[in-house]
């Protein structure tokens, strides 16, 4: 009979340590580690697999090409690639009362195509049952299951065989392999080690619904994330109606896709033209508001950027942002500050990218420094006009990627000029919209203010 074999792990990252340690090295935190049993007694020798896979020539593979099954939700087909991949075993998390069970069941309601297995091991019958009244949809091929076992679960899986399965949520699910609480590491990383087997052997996809830290990363150990074959993050704020779903892993897929949703009274309800909703409609034009041709992945988006410059009250002048990175509003600040001889250095300088969107493409600095410079000399920007251009150090209006499809949603949103570098090459002709090449930003600054 073999030795019962224990070790202590992070309950915060996942760190393993043959003993007791009151500061985790790896993430710094303090009393987080827990004994936790990693082998069980055996009453015998374990015996070696029959059925041992020889190593083979790579051209003697035989590759079997899968159909994507298509889904319903067109922001969640765009942002996995295409499609569900059979066989994948995709994680999502994302913030307490962000919307994740929810889109999570529509998505097995919606699925009339396949039979779903919806297990929930946080929500009563009632609570789901309410939730599904709500939304308004019915899928006779959708199952619900209140289980936490994972063994009973896999026992309702040989018996119901379901093209779908969703797990709410992964840390709720204790498998009798380990002897610690739920939630904990080996936990985790046992119960999605057999879901991924019985995934790749089933050809069953499994959605696993996550749960996350205090400091937004997805809780458990980091090995869960390589683990999966696709990464899902539900962003948002709860205070906005809008929610954002990117992917920081895709193995099927890119991992720039960017879906919208808006939360309404019966749930989370699709974007198709999220550029109507994040440019502001009003007639009146106000200084210090520019609108910003975007790529997120292979989507085009035009968003409302919000810039604010006033005279600083304290002795240091204020920099703050709102969904644009700060350490590159200073270097903007800088170039205007070096290059082109505006006086910025004190004065408060605020950034605001409407909607509650995150976005990082370099092309919006053109319309940033058009919204800051509009701003300090409170003169209003044409509302016909948007931009497109990334802004050197130098003071240069560099080229940007993808410049027509940018230049095809402005005139398709009724926009009638455009100011991009005259360093793009190859830009088509387009009607409609008069496209004005601009090489530095003294020339922006006299073709839009004289």
């Amino acid at each position: 009979m073999s030795k019962v074999k224990t070790a202590y792990f992070c309950q915060n990252c996942g760190t393993q340590s043959p003993k007791w340690v009151g500061k985790c090295p790896s993430c710094g935190e303090w009393n987080t580690f827990v004994e936790e049993i990693v082998q069980k007694t055996s009453d015998g020798p374990v015996k070696s697999s029959s059925r041992l896979s020889k190593p083979r020539k790579i051209s003697e593979l035989e590759s079997e090409i899968q159909n994507r099954i298509p889904v319903v939700d067109q922001e969640l087909h765009r942002v996995l690639g295409g499609g569900i991949v059979p066989g994948s075993l995709i994680l999502f998390g994302g913030e307490p009362g962000i919307g994740k069970s929810t889109l999570m069941l529509q998505l097995a309601l919606k699925q009339l195509n396949m039979t779903v297995l919806y297990v929930s091991g946080e929500e009563s019958e009632e609570q789901i049952k309410m939730r599904v009244e709500r939304l308004g949809y019915d899928n006779p091929r959708c199952l619900l299951v209140m289980e936490t076992s994972l063994e009973n679960i896999l026992l309702h899986l040989e018996e119901v065989k379901p093209d779908l399965l969703v797990i709410d949520s992964i840390q709720t699910l204790t498998t009798s392999a380990i002897e610690s609480s739920p939630g904990s590491v080996s936990q985790v990383r046992e119960c999605t080690t057999k879901l991924l087997k019985y995934a790749k052997e089933n050809h069953t996809t499994i959605f696993l619904i996550g749960h996350i830290t205090k400091e937004g990363t997805l809780a458990g150990p980091k090995v869960l994330e390589h683990m999966v074959d696709c990464v899902l993050q539900f962003e948002g704020d709860r205070h906005h109606i809008y929610r954002l779903l990117r992917t920081s892993k895709n193995r099927f897929g890119s991992t720039n896709e960017l879906g919208i949703y808006e939360m309404v009274g019966s749930g989370l309800k699709e974007v198709a033209n999220p550029s109507d909703i994040l440019i502001n409609s009003q007639s009146d034009q106000l200084s210090g508001t520019a609108i910003a041709a975007t790529m997120e992945g292979l989507r085009p988006l035009l968003v409302e950027i919000q810039a604010l410059a006033s005279t600083a009250v304290y002795g240091t002048p204020q920099r703050s942002t709102t969904g644009f990175d700060i350490r590159r509003l200073n270097m903007l600040l800088a170039v205007l500050e070096k290059r082109c001889g505006f006086r910025l250095a004190m004065k408060d300088v605020f950034l605001n990218i409407a909607g509650g969107m995150r976005l990082e493409d370099p092309a919006m600095d053109l319309a940033v420094i058009t919204a800051i410079l509009s701003s300090s000399e409170d003169i209003a920007i044409p509302r016909s006009a948007c931009f497109a251009g990334e802004v050197g150090l130098s003071g240069e209006i560099r080229p940007v990627t993808r410049i027509d499809q940018r230049i095809n949603e402005a005139a398709k949103l009724g926009f009638e000029e455009i100011y991009i570098s005259k360093y793009n090459k190859g830009i088509s002709e387009h009607k409609g919209i008069r496209v004005v090449l601009v090489g530095k930003v003294e020339e922006l600054f006299s073709s839009l203010f004289g």
